[in-house]
């Protein structure tokens, strides 16, 4: 089975655990059998893997993203990268026109589209590999999942099948409509659009030739940024007539917002947090090592990052993201293809970052040009090389950079600094990458 996961969005609505670096879909906030915790993205993976471990994978992202997936799924997994943010209708022709023509797939096998950041059940993917079969029958051009709906909603689209089989034809599709035009399509059978659809490449690459004009995956990359923003379901899905519909029944939940994520954890503490007995339905998260006390609260969550602190009612909290839009800070947490970083103070002239590099990877041999570093080696062991000196470091080791300096540290082990840069303009931009022959 080929599937393409579609990752995206700034992740403003789970502020202060998001970014525009680290999407929901990165969070890790599931446990697991082992006490440990994983993401959404490691979930749906894991998942996918189970229910056929022959899939070939392909993440539709931005390159704002590609360290987090290479953090979390430290895999093979194949990564179609957006130039920039243009719609799932471009992002979608992409990263099919990346899965025939880099990865070698068949323009005429069935490939499956979905999220990578729903909350669902092991049906879900038997669902998909049903959708994938279908598409290969090619009796429709598209196959759609249709969710049973619980309530009318202006945030999902609404497919109206000709029957209540579990696979039939399409009768209507309309994307996001008004809250009564939403009660009546409801009233008429209608299922939710989950954003989920199989087809043959073929098929869609030939209606967006018709829609843009490339020659080539190469020729699309180049152009992108050019590109109108459109949605799939607009530019595709609701001029097409032959479509197919499979109900899916089973467990989905869309984790777009803190009131929804709290709902599918499995505890209500994430973290050093305490809550007393008069809590009910209050959930605390928190990722810095301040302890958090709460007392005496209903409907709440709680969020501590180095981002921010959240303290909000669960259903206002929908409403977060026209004020974290005024919040104007550096990033102050990111994961690396190589690790993390988490900025511990910020002054001026200067900033102090905890650094963790995983075993056997090290930073990309660089420069700055209007700053100093400093590292600390709090943990682990590595090796640290300067201007092509390279020297064995361990726990409380010292190695100074001036500005200009070539730089990049290898860890043999799980290894820890301290990064302190000293200098009047500290810019994420100030860096000269170099090739280093190990």
């Amino acid at each position: 089975m080929n599937i393409i996961l579609l990752s995206g969005g700034s992740g403003k609505r789970l502020w202060p655990l998001s970014n525009d670096i680290r999407s929901k879909q990165f969070i890790k906030i599931f446990k697991k059998k082992d006490g440990s915790y994983e993401s959404m993205v490691q979930r749906m993976y894991q998942q996918i893997r189970e229910v056929d471990v022959h899939a070939v994978i392909t993440i539709a992202t931005s390159k704002a993203q590609v360290s987090s997936i290479h953090n979390q799924l430290d895999t093979d997994v194949g990564i179609s990268v957006e130039p920039c943010r243009r719609d799932t209708f471009p992002a979608i022709i992409l990263a099919l026109s990346y899965l025939i023509e880099i990865q070698g797939a068949d323009p005429k096998e069935p490939v499956v589209i979905c999220p990578v950041d729903p909350y669902v059940d092991d049906s879900y993917f038997k669902t998909l590999k049903i959708m994938a079969n279908q598409a290969g029958k090619g009796e429709a051009n598209l196959v759609l999942m249709g969710i049973e709906p619980t309530y009318p909603s202006e945030k999902y689209g609404y497919i109206i099948p000709e029957s209540i089989e579990q696979i039939a034809k399409v009768s209507t599709f309309k994307e996001k409509p008004q809250m009564q035009i939403a009660k009546e399509y409801i009233s008429q059978g209608a299922l939710w659009n989950g954003g989920v659809f199989a087809c043959k490449p073929q098929y869609v690459l030939e209606k967006a030739h018709e829609q843009i004009n490339f020659a080539n995956y190469q020729d699309l990359l180049n152009q992108y940024d050019t590109l109108d923003k459109v949605s799939f379901d607009y530019a595709i899905v609701e001029k097409e007539d032959n479509i197919q519909v499979v109900r899916f029944n089973g467990s989905w939940k869309d984790l777009g917002t803190w009131n929804t994520l709290t709902e599918a954890m499995e505890e209500n503490v994430v973290g050093n947090a305490m809550m007393d007995e008069n809590c009910k339905n209050v959930h605390v998260i928190n990722e810095i090592g301040i302890p958090v006390l709460a007392m005496g609260l209903h409907d709440i969550v709680i969020s501590a990052s180095p981002e921010g602190i959240l303290v909000s009612d669960k259903e206002q909290s929908s409403y977060i993201k026209p004020f974290v839009d005024k919040i104007n800070l550096p990033i102050m947490f990111a994961e690396k293809s190589w690790g993390n970083f988490r900025v511990l103070d910020v002054e001026n002239g200067s900033m102090t970052i905890k650094v963790t590099l995983n075993p056997g990877h090290s930073m990309n041999y660089h420069s700055h040009k209007s700053r100093d570093e400093v590292w600390i080696v709090t943990r682990g062991s590595g090796r640290a090389v300067v201007d092509d000196i390279e020297r064995q470091i361990c726990a409380g080791d010292v190695v100074t950079m001036g500005a200009g300096c070539k730089h990049t540290i290898f860890a043999d082990t799980k290894l820890e600094i301290v990064e302190v840069q000293l200098g009047k303009k500290i810019s994420v931009y100030d860096k000269q990458k170099y090739k280093f022959e190990n």
